[in-house]
This record gives structure tokens, C-alpha cells and sequence, in this order.
């Protein structure tokens, strides 16, 4: 279904793109929505789970700690070699070797738990090759959108799969307790294999990938690591829709990024109002709820078509309900203002993440995207710091509030710089 532009340009932006649900008009589409959607929802098992048993076991902050860094360190080292590989090879197999990581780490959690032979060295093992998987499976799965729905679908598709993977967010840690109150936390872990797989059998004999692609296929371009890195930013540079989205990105995952989530039981904590545990759980499902609002809503309906304006302007909006609910202390306040946030951050994050996806020029398309989810992704470790660790100093309410604060400056420097850059463009 793809067709192979010129490698040196991007494809056309101003196409109207199709919006209201035309991608799950796709059989192809609606196989990958819901392959994508049980990953999500098995990573997200996955997670509940082995948390909770070295928690239980450990009782180690600083291992709670470790989980976090290393859940997003291989997406800020190896997102862009990852595209890297994707624009050389089938990205249908490198998907199955993501899923596959993932089986790896669930059955080698159950075998630990089961053999009660696990250690710090060895979870931290499975932690660090956790990351490794979903950088293969996450960047991947977007970069196989290209095969299945054409440029004018792709920003439908990207908001539905976006959506899908809140909804994978939210189901996910239900069927992990569920799985724990069932089959118990060691043996819930093998029911949990059998949910990747419908992903693994869908790819063997999906009709796309580099054979099913129509026209020249571009130069393949050696996968060079760091120096991929270097270059592929300079080739973004010249595209401002991509550039500004990804600086938009790199800052957003910078300050504040999701580190506002790991604070969560303090928040429910500070508000004071009957059973922390029950408002804990209520704000996280408040967050998720309204991007799962948001995608349905904005699909259904085609609304907010993609534009780099914008998506600054709702960024700028999740910055304001985020530094509200900050300095927010009524609870009903808070669940209402984190509905907002989640709505915000699905409505900006799926646009920006549309903008670069229909500007990446073909030949780097899967290191554009690599690049994308290093800013995006990868930067998140140094929200822990300006949230988390700040927060231990001086309070998470100031550390967050300053934080969001500081994010909305520059974002209206972005705002500024993309009004002046569009000014002088009108004027050549």
C-alpha cells in the first residue's frame, strides 16, 4: 500500500489528511491496533507483577529506581539505531524480536519467582533487557504504520494506535491483578506469555514489509550509532515542522516527561481525603482515562487536524493543568484537573508525533522516527531528576510546579520562534 517518494524529501505536508477513523476502515490496521494494544497490555502485566515481587522481596527504593532508569535509557541511546535498522530491514521481524525479548522476561520472571532464586543482579538483568524490548517493539511498531495506511490515513492511524496503547495502559494493570489474585503473581506470569503471542503469529505472514513495497526502494544507509544520531539531526534540521516538534519533545520529556506518575502516591497522600491507596488509584486512572477520552473524542469526531501551532498551544495547556493540579488541594479538583492533563497530553504528543511521521523524508524515515522517540522517550530520565530528586528537596508540589512552569517558557519561545520563522517564509 506504501509508495516510495523521492529519498531527499519528505512527503507532501499540506495533504488534507482523512481523519474519523478512516484507518480502522483497514483490515491490516485493525490487526496491528489490536496485536499493539495486547503488547501494551502484557508490558503493563509484566510490570505489576514483577514491581510487586522484588518489592516484596527486596524492599529496595533504590532497585524501584533502577526500574525506572532503565526502562527508558535504551530509548535515549538506541531509539535512532533502532529506526536505523528498520529503514535496512524487514521491520516485521524486528518487531517478533521485541515481542520475543518480552516472552524472554516474563519467563525468566516466573522461572525466578517460581525457583525463588531471584537476586539483584539477576533482576536488574531482566530489567535492563525489559528496555531493550520496547524499543524494538514501540519504534518499530510505528515505523510498519508506513506499509499499512497511505500518507492521508497516517494521522488517523498514529492518533488511533496512540490511543490504543492508553488503553493497554489502563486494562493492563487490572489483568495483572487479576492474574495475581487468580493464578498467583508466579504463575500469572506465564498466563502472561500467552497474550504476546497473537502478535508473533499476525507478523509471520502479514502482507507487508519491504517486498510489498511499490516503486525504487531508497539507498540503504549503514546503521553507524552515534554518529546516525549526530547526522540525522542535522538532516531535520532544515524541515522546521519536524524540528520544532522534536525540540517541543526533548523538552517536554526533559522537565516534566510522565515523572509526575512515580509521585503519584505522595500527591494522594498531601490531598488528605480517606483512603490514600483508593485516591492513588483514582488519579492514575483519572491520567489515563482522559487521553483515552481524548482519542476517541478527537478521532471520531476529526477534530484538531495536525499542526505544529497547534500542538504547541495544547502543550501549553497540559503545562497549565499539570502546574494546577501542583498547587491544587481538593481532591475532586485534582482527578478533574489529571483528566484534563491526560487529554492534553494524548491530544499534543499523537499530533507531534503525526507531524514528524508525515514530514520524515523516506530514505531516513525510521531514524527520523528513532529520533523522535529518543526526545520524547529517552529524555524522560531527566524529569526524575527535576521532579523527583528536586522534589525531595524542596517538595514535589515546587519541584512540579517549577518544572511546568519553566516548560511553559519555552514553549512560548517556540511559539514565538515558529510565528517569526512562518512570518519570514510569507515574505520570500
Amino acid at each position: 500500500m506504501n509508495t516510495t517518494t523521492s529519498p531527499s524529501t519528505p512527503p507532501n505536508p499540506t495533504a488534507p489528511p482523512k481523519l474519523s477513523l478512516n484507518a480502522l476502515k483497514i483490515a491490516g490496521f485493525r490487526w496491528h491496533l489490536l496485536t499493539f494494544m495486547l503488547v501494551m497490555m502484557a508490558d503493563n502485566v509484566e510490570h505489576v507483577i514483577s514491581y510487586w515481587m522484588i518489592f516484596q522481596k527486596f524492599h529496595s527504593p533504590e532497585l524501584g529506581g533502577f526500574a525506572v532508569f532503565s526502562h527508558w535509557l535504551p530509548f535515549l541511546l538506541f531509539s535512532v539505531p533502532a529506526g536505523a535498522l528498520a529503514d535496512r530491514f524487514d521491520p516485521r521481524r524486528l518487531i517478533q524480536i521485541g515481542v520475543s525479548l518480552f516472552i524472554i522476561c516474563s519467563a525468566g520472571w516466573a522461572y525466578l519467582f517460581i525457583t525463588d532464586t531471584v537476586e539483584v543482579w539477576s533482576a536488574m538483568t531482566l530489567l535492563v533487557l525489559h528496555g531493550f524490548s520496547g524499543v524494538f517493539w514501540l519504534i518499530i511498531s510505528q515505523i510498519l504504520l508506513y506499509d499499512i495506511v497511505d500518507p492521508q490515513t497516517l494521522p488517523s492511524a498514529i492518533r488511533i494506535l496512540a490511543t490504543g496503547r492508553y488503553l493497554g495502559l489502563l486494562i493492563g494493570p487490572a489483568v495483572g491483578g487479576f492474574f495475581m489474585l487468580t493464578a498467583g503473581p508466579k504463575y500469572g506470569l506465564l498466563w502472561n506469555i500467552l497474550i504476546y503471542l497473537p502478535a508473533l503469529i499476525w507478523l509471520m505472514s502479514a502482507p507487508y514489509g519491504p517486498k510489498y513495497r511499490i516503486g525504487e526502494p531508497p539507498m540503504k544507509r549503514a546503521v553507524k550509532g552515534l554518529s546516525d544520531i549526530i547526522q540525522t539531526i542535522k538532516d531535520v534540521k532544515p524541515i522546521k515542522p519536524i524540528a520544532i516538534m522534536i525540540l517541543l519533545c526533548c523538552f517536554t520529556s526533559l522537565l516534566v516527561g510522565n515523572s509526575y506518575q512515580a509521585q503519584m502516591p505522595a500527591f494522594a497522600e498531601g490531598l488528605g481525603h480517606g483512603n490514600p491507596g483508593v485516591l492513588y488509584s483514582l488519579l492514575l486512572a483519572a491520567d489515563a482515562g482522559g487521553a483515552l477520552f481524548a482519542g476517541i473524542l478527537l478521532e471520531s469526531r476529526g477534530l484538531l487536524k495536525p499542526h505544529p501551532r497547534t500542538a504547541l498551544l495544547l502543550a501549553l495547556a497540559w503545562c497549565a493543568t499539570l502546574f494546577s493540579f501542583a498547587v491544587n488541594g481538593h481532591y475532586l479538583l485534582a482527578i478533574l484537573l489529571l483528566f484534563m492533563c491526560g487529554f492534553f497530553e494524548l491530544s499534543f504528543n499523537s499530533m507531534a508525533q503525526s507531524i514528524v511521521q508525515t514530514n520524515a523524508p523516506t530514505a531516513i524515515r525510521g531514524r527520523v522516527i528513532g529520533l523522535f522517540n529518543m526526545a520524547s522517550m529517552g529524555l524522560r530520565i531527566g524529569s526524575g531528576v527535576t521532579v523527583g530528586v528536586v522534589g525531595g528537596w524542596i517538595g514535589i508540589h515546587f519541584s512540579l510546579g517549577i518544572a511546568t512552569l519553566s516548560l511553559m517558557a519555552v514553549i512560548v519561545y517556540l511559539l514565538y520562534r515558529h510565528q517569526l520563522l512562518n512570518a519570514i517564509t510569507s515574505q520570500k
